[in-house]
């Protein structure tokens, strides 16, 4: 063995404890920084030369440490459950949010809601059916009836503007996505150099893998490690990010829930080739926009606030034609629907003044109320606007409460898989204190051993030779 090798030894030891004590300086400072893996270095020991022949003298020991390279202490499985996780969790809070908003929208049950309005006028109805003669009734039912249809109005375009909402959100989302996919191959290419270098890159992974959960988070997408350290992902087969390059979105479709039709995303550049985004943020943001064939929920709202309108001014008008005025004549329209446009937005009331109001039955006489009676009595029939708006209530509660239950669900499995990687990656305050003092430690023990190394070294070259003189 060298007469110096135990410098060497004392030297790598020396080197081995100073860098580890430099990963756990960055590991303490990231202690709060969101994302951020803990560290440890890898080392391995350094064997003794192999020596053979009349000189050598036996077995020796090792030529000091080796440091490998500094290692992150993640879990692959663990962010997969966790992409996983969010995905399904990011897709059903967005319902459950569009879902409460719309609910409370509704306003029911209240006393502003639909069907405290339909209710009053309705009543209204029966109140001038017993008191034919009187002008406070009449303008009650006037009243109640210029306010069911401002009403009814309200709330479709409470509807309308909630889709207009969530139509700039995809569009919001989609530039997100797009932007997140160019940074992750950005950091593909800088991982794969530095790996390839033999540099660690484990800043670089802690940041792609960040983004990588956000667009799983967003649209559902999954993520793959490739052996060169880059991670692909896909979203329905297809890679939205593979290697060094990157893929991007384009959102074609109506911008306002009057005009119709779907609302796409598409692979931009690629015409015709739609992405079938079903889980994520994305995803629910995109079957709240679907049309109301397709079951897009805020479509089908605003189909009800039409079919009311409708229903409402068909039995009414129906009813109310065939009636007669105080003054014989016949009865026209009590509402009017514009041709153009949502019914709901259309709907008005045609009468001006309660001698327009068809109270009689036709050859009753101008005191009978026979007409208005059975007006009232409309809100009760099969396929009345009441029991249409009673049905949407009724169904959109019990899918509101689902969605919000998933949503909770979800919830509780994407912090229960976030934790699991937590408590794997996290930094630990003790922990790392207690890998502070062990490298501490070694790094002192190393300095003595090196100190040894130089006395006896100072005896060999200063002493040998000197004795008996």
């Amino acid at each position: 063995m060298p007469t110096f090798s135990g410098l060497t030894t004392a030297a790598s030891a020396l080197a081995a404890a100073r860098r580890g004590m430099d990963v756990v300086g960055q590991n303490i400072a990231n202690q709060g920084t969101e994302g951020y893996t803990r560290q440890r270095v890898d080392t391995s020991a350094v064997a003794a030369v192999a020596r053979s022949g009349r000189f050598s003298m036996g077995a020796q020991p090792g030529q000091g440490v080796r440091i490998d390279g500094i290692s992150r202490l993640g879990d692959a499985l663990l962010d997969a459950r966790v992409r996983d996780a969010v995905g399904a969790s990011g897709y059903w809070s967005a319902r459950a949010v569009a879902a409460t908003t719309a609910e409370a929208a509704m306003q029911e049950p209240t006393e502003d809601g639909l069907a405290a309005r339909l209710s009053q006028f309705w009543s209204g109805w029966q109140d001038l059916a017993n008191t034919p003669d009187s002008g406070a009734a009449a303008a009650v039912v006037i009243e109640s009836a210029g306010s069911l249809a401002a009403r009814i109005g309200d709330g479709y375009r409470a509807v309308a503007s909630q889709w207009t909402g969530v139509r700039g959100s995809v569009d919001r989302t989609v530039a997100q996505v797009n932007e997140a996919a160019g940074q992750i191959a950005g950091l593909n290419r800088e991982i794969r150099d530095a790996l390839a270098t033999g540099r660690s890159a484990n800043e670089l992974i802690d940041r792609r893998d960040s983004l990588v959960q956000s667009v799983s988070r967003l649209t559902g997408a999954r993520g793959t490690l490739e052996d060169d350290g880059t991670m692909t992902v896909r979203l329905d087969g297809n890679a939205l990010v593979s290697g060094v390059e990157s893929r991007q979105f384009a959102v074609d479709g109506p911008t306002s829930i009057d005009a119709g039709g779907r609302t796409v995303v598409s692979w931009a550049g690629a015409s015709g080739f739609p992405v079938a985004v079903d889980s994520g943020e994305l995803g629910a943001q995109l079957a709240l926009l679907a049309p109301a064939e397709d079951g897009g929920m805020l479509a089908s709202i605003a189909s009800s606030y039409n079919a009311v309108a409708t229903a409402l001014a068909d039995t009414v008008n129906t009813q109310h034609r065939a009636g007669v005025t105080a003054s014989g004549a016949a009865g026209g329209d009590f509402f009017t629907i514009s041709a153009t446009g949502p019914a709901a937005l259309g709907l008005q009331v045609a009468v001006g003044s309660s001698s327009d109001l068809a109270l009689a039955a036709p050859g009753a006489g101008p005191l009978d109320a026979g007409n208005a009676d059975a007006i009232s009595q409309l809100g009760r029939a099969a396929g009345a606007p009441d029991r249409i708006w009673a049905d949407l209530v009724s169904g959109f509660a019990v899918g509101t409460a689902g969605d919000v239950q998933r949503a909770r669900l979800a919830e509780t499995a994407s912090v229960s898989a976030v934790s699991a990687q937590r408590s794997v990656s996290a930094v630990d305050g003790d922990e790392e204190t207690v890998d502070l003092l062990t490298h501490q430690s070694a790094y002192q023990a190393a300095a003595r051993v090196l100190t040894a190394v130089d006395e006896a070294l100072d005896v060999l070259i200063n002493r040998t030779g000197l004795v008996g003189r």
